[in-house]
Parts: structure tokens; sequence; C-alpha cells
């Protein structure tokens, strides 16, 4: 068995030896820890004369204390090179020019809804979600569509099976609201509809709709109006105007497109932007509302339409593209 000597000769070479700090605190416990080779050596003062414990005793704990203050001694000078090669390898050219982090923004879309949940909330509309796999008694028949519309047809509408299918209209959503709650209300629903259309400039099998109504006492074309000028001015600025024109809707009765001009947008011309009416009173009547003592309105439109008009743009086939280049340059 080695001495406490020679164990001290042993250890005194190793630390000199030492590369790394790391190496250094596995070299404490390796002789100094509380199973160290040097802290072992207590054990034998027990087999000791009693004249020779204390002076055994004595060398052991000076050679602990001479091998700590040499690895002390050591670790300083390891950390100081240590520390100036991490400096070294960490130093930064301050004359180089900056890099930008690149952060992300949302959706030209997702801009553009935000906007019109905004502006409908500001005048006491709910929002509601609704789903995309839309039952056909929501997305029709709750919509007074009759049985041979075109928009039955397989050539017009994704079909799931003979219940369900890939919602054609955001207004799916007013049956699903008139189960559940009675006038006077206010709701609309933005999301993903789908059409089975071939796509081009002006058409894709999938896009966004807006679909907001009303119900209550009184209810005219007049509110219509005022509401959707409201909704156009904040939209597109305070410039702008409304026409309605006569249209068809199978939920609405009158139906009327509606459009708007702005000498601000594509020149002053006018631009059809969706369509609107008073709610058909087939509907109502449907879920036992009282047509008598009420009326209301809906309107819809495409929120693709919002940032083509506002920003100028004429194919709206890059909003689902992914295309970096033309999403980069809409900051919300």
């Amino acid at each position: 068995m080695r001495t406490v000597e020679e164990l001290e000769a042993e250890a005194t070479a190793e630390i000199g030896a030492a590369a790394r700090s790391a190496e250094l605190r596995d070299l404490e416990i390796k002789y100094l820890g509380k199973s160290g080779l040097v802290t072992g050596v207590t054990r034998l003062i027990g087999a000791l004369p009693a004249a020779e414990k204390p002076l055994f005793g004595q060398k052991v704990n000076e050679i602990k204390q001479r091998l700590q203050a040499l690895i002390e001694s050591r670790e300083r000078e390891l950390k100081s090179t240590e520390h100036a090669s991490q400096f070294e390898a960490e130093r930064i050219d301050v004359t180089m020019p900056g890099r930008l982090w690149r952060s992300g923004q949302q959706h030209v879309l997702q801009q553009a809804m935000n906007k019109i949940k905004a502006v409908l909330s500001g005048l006491g509309f709910q929002y509601h979600e609704s789903p995309d796999l839309e039952l056909a008694k929501y997305n029709f028949d709750a919509l007074n569509y009759p049985k041979d519309h075109p928009a039955m047809d397989e050539q017009d509408t994704f079909w799931i099976d003979d219940e369900r299918l890939l919602r054609t209209q955001a207004t799916a959503l007013q049956g699903r609201i008139f189960e559940v709650t009675k006038p006077p209300l206010r709701a609309f629903a933005i999301g993903r509809c789908f059409r089975n259309e071939a796509v081009d400039r002006t058409h894709s099998h999938t896009f966004h709709q807006v679909d907001a109504f009303m119900v209550d006492e009184g209810i005219s074309m007049a509110d219509l109006k005022g509401t959707l000028g409201h909704f156009a001015r904040s939209m597109f600025g305070g410039e702008v105007k409304v026409r309605f024109r006569p249209d068809f809707f199978p939920f609405v009765e009158p139906g009327v497109d509606y459009a708007i001009s702005s000498p601000k947008v594509f020149g002053g011309q006018w631009l059809e932007l969706g369509g609107a009416g008073l709610i058909h009173p087939n509907i109502l009547e449907r879920y036992d509302i009282d047509t008598k003592r009420y009326s209301g309105f809906a309107f819809g439109l495409g929120v693709e339409r919002i940032p083509m008009i506002a920003h100028g743009i004429e194919d709206l086939r890059p909003f689902l593209e992914n295309d970096l280049r033309f999403l980069g340059q809409f900051h919300g």
C-alpha cells in the first residue's frame, strides 16, 4: 500500500499536468473527496499506537491542505487561459453590418378577417365558429334551397355522403343559430368554403367568406344599407358609396347584390362586393320565428375580395400559394 507521502507526490504530478479545469475537479474528487485516496489514509489511524495518532493525523491534514492549495492555484491558471480562448472564439467583429432577424406576420387574409371581426363586433354582431364539414340540412334545406337547385348537383358541391358536404357558404350558420337563439339577435361567421370549380384568376375550389345576419322588430332594407355602408367605409375609407341592384338568392327576399365605389379604389368604378337582402320569411317560419313581428337581413362576401380591392390585386390564386415574395408585401 502506498504511503501518504507517495500519494502526495502522485497527486502533485497529476495536478501539475492537468490541461483543463474539468480535470482538476476530477482529481480533487479522486484524492480529497469523501472516498478519495488521501482521505482514505485516515482510516489507518485506528491501527497506530496511541502516541503516533496525533502526528499522523496532523501530517494527513497538512498534505490535504497543500493539495487543495495546489489545485486552486492551478485552477486559476487554467481558467485564465480558458477564458481567453473562449473570448477569442466568441469574438464579434463590430465593424461587420448587422443581420436583421426575420420575423413572421399574419397572412393577408387573416389580417382582413381580423378587421372584419373588429368592425362587425363594433356593430353588436356576435362572432360564431361553424364547421367546414356541414350537414345538408343547414347548408341547403334551412336556407330555402329547392331540391332541384344547381348547387345540389355534385358538379358544384363536394359531397361526402348523402347527408354531409364541404360547406359551400358561411350562410349555413343561420340554421344553427336559429335553433338555439331567438330574436333579437345579431351574428356572423367567417370561414373556408368549398365549391367544385376550376381554379383561375377569379375562381377557386377553396375560398373564405363572411356572412352576417340580424333579426329584430322592424328590420328593413334601410337598416341593411346603413349597416353595409358603415361596414364598407370602415374597410375601405370614408369616401365609399354603396349601391344595391336586384338579384336572387334563395335565402333572401328581396335580394340584391351590393357594390362599392370610391375615388381611391380602382379609379372610382363600381365593384361588386357581395350579396344581401332581407331573410326569406320561409326561413324564419321554419324556426318558429313570428314573421309578423320579426324580420331580418343577411349579407355575405368573399374575404379575398377585400385585399384584392384594397391593394389592386387582380388574381386570387397567390393568396393560397404560400409564396413569401407575395405574402411578405402585406404588413398588418
